[in-house]
């Protein structure tokens, strides 16, 4: 679409705006009636460890948004010489998980938890005997739970508790609603109703009524939408919270809040069964939609669903990039000690491709990039490690390939399960993420990980901003004959299928002998949590 033909749409409000805030970055993108971005905008934010919680302020997070839609408008501005009043359709998305709990008077009873804290042990365990069902510790029942079990109070005052998306989006409409893929991180969903396992909400409800609570578990969660269906409008205070500036219009049409899991499906076209995607940035995650539920639980594999509700295995790692981003500060360090000016685009590309001239096993180095807790391989808590033997093959090109092999280590786990003991059927695997960026690097080392062809799109580094814009931009197209799925297929990918990169046997067998290390050495991991406080 030429300048002038996205200029009127601007204009008229042919648009769909999707915005999500991930773990370092808040991003809105701005699509066109053709679904190609047309603007952005974003803005840097960090979780912050306060009290031996990882949080986020309130006051960051509408900053955060405020901030991202302003460098969104400037650059329609640029673009197009007009100003951004009108918009077809918003959908808002956020890291899954976590904990938020209001109470009547929708005051925020405790901060925020995310998804990255590992302080929900004992309801992790409790919940999934309970239930025969895994509930990983980052699910929001599990910290609802957890709060019951350490007899916090505020849990008595609980009127409603939600996600990121979920809070965001009642804010900005007054809807207490959530899309089906975030609402399978707070709660078991039912892939046969698209809705909570009522089932298990009777189980919950009996098993916390010693307590009296003025409650049951479905008042206090947000109601189930899947995608098509409409969430609510934004109101003149949502408008007026959005933009201060006062310039956007109310009675824009929201899609329902997304997770980023779902929205990166929607970004790799991976709503359909039998394919999957491998989202990689703090955290890295493999999302698999299946044709049939799993023979039994792993505590390795959320159950989670797509955007329409359909049935999805979950490889979650808390870990994944972190510990790179922390190794490339150094370098940038040590360029501008020495003088040098240098890109972030072109260190993190001069070092990533490094990675590929190393030796297939990393020559006997091995990392642990932990900042976080780790539930695949059971850490409680985060200690990044760097540990090589004396004859270890040090140079930058092995440093850097550990570091990146390590990025998938715990992930590499959990899909072992998935292919080897479930025999899930794997038809493709899409990546998308910032680790994705340097051309053929990450992809590289992935489709050695998982032993599968893993394919990018172009819009891979859109990300899931672009995702729950497609989704907010599917809401004016949903109809009984036309799913999410064909949708996807039929109006936004094409024939579009990406660049496939098939795993090279000796990365594989490199990739495997790394694995033997790092799982021999998850001690020394455990070791480092225990003496390194």
């Amino acid at each position: 679409m030429d300048t002038k033909t996205a200029k009127e749409s601007v204009i008229q409000g042919k648009t769909s705006l999707g915005i999500e805030l991930g773990s370092t970055r808040i991003k809105a993108v701005l699509i066109d009636e053709k679904q190609q971005p047309i603007a952005s905008g974003s803005h840097e934010w960090e979780n912050q460890l306060i009290d031996g919680i990882w949080t986020y302020s309130l006051e960051e997070i509408w900053n955060g948004l405020q901030t991202s839609y302003q460098a969104l408008k400037v650059d329609v501005r640029e673009k197009f010489d007009t100003e951004l009043t009108k918009i077809g359709a918003i959908g808002f998305s956020a890291m899954m998980h976590g904990y938020m709990a209001f109470d009547q008077s929708g005051e925020l009873l405790v901060p925020f938890r995310t998804w990255r804290n590992s302080i929900t042990a004992d309801a992790e365990k409790e919940l999934t005997e309970l239930f025969h069902y895994n509930i990983p510790q980052r699910w929001s029942i599990a910290h609802l739970y957890q709060a019951i079990l350490n007899q916090e109070t505020h849990v008595k005052d609980v009127a409603f508790f939600t996600t990121l998306a979920g809070y965001v989006h009642w804010q900005l409409t007054g809807k207490k609603v959530l899309g089906v893929g975030d609402a399978s991180g707070m709660f078991p969903i039912d892939p046969k109703i698209r809705n909570y396992d009522e089932q298990m909400l009777a189980i919950f409800d009996q098993k916390v009524a010693e307590h009296q609570y003025p409650w049951q578990l479905k008042q206090i969660l947000p109601e189930v939408l899947v995608a098509g269906e409409a969430a609510g409008i934004l109101t003149a205070e949502g408008a007026k919270l959005l933009d201060p500036s006062g310039s956007l219009e109310a009675g824009i049409p929201l899609c329902p809040p997304e997770g980023d899991a779902g929205t990166g499906m929607a970004a790799t076209n991976s709503v359909a069964v039998r394919t999957g995607n491998v989202s990689a940035g703090t955290s890295v995650f493999a999302m698999i939609v299946l044709e049939k539920e799993l023979k039994k639980v792993h505590p390795e594999l959320d159950m989670v669903t797509t955007p329409a509700g359909d049935l999805v295995a979950m490889v979650h790692a808390n870990n994944c990039s972190s510990d790179i981003n922390a190794w490339v500060n150094i370098f940038r360090e040590f360029a501008k000690a020495s003088g040098f000016e240098i890109s972030t685009e072109k260190l993190y590309e001069v070092l990533f491709r490094q990675a590929l001239t190393g030796d297939p096993d990393c020559g006997g180095l091995l990392s642990y990039g932990y900042f976080s807790g780790e539930n695949i391989t059971h850490m409680p808590e985060g200690r990044p490690l760097f540990v090589r033997t004396p004859d270890s093959n040090f140079n930058l090109a092995n440093f850097m390939r550990v570091h990146l092999f390590s990025a998938f280590g715990a992930l590499h786990m959990g899909m072992e399960i998935l292919v080897e003991e479930e025999r899930v059927a794997i038809d493709k695997v899409l990546g998308h993420g910032g680790i994705f960026k340097t051309e053929g690097v990450a992809q590289k080392i992935l489709a050695a990980a998982m032993n599968t062809p893993v394919s990018l799109m172009e819009t891979a580094g859109e990300g899931g901003a672009w995702g729950i814009a497609l989704l907010a931009d599917y809401l004016q197209h949903a109809t009984s004959d036309l799913s999410l799925a064909d949708y996807l297929d039929q109006q936004v990918f094409g024939q579009n299928e990406g660049v496939e990169v098939a795993p090279d046997p000796a990365d594989v067998e490199g990739f495997n002998l790394f694995m033997k290390r790092y799982e021999a050495g998850l001690p020394i991991e455990k070791a480092a949590i225990e003496f390194l406080n």
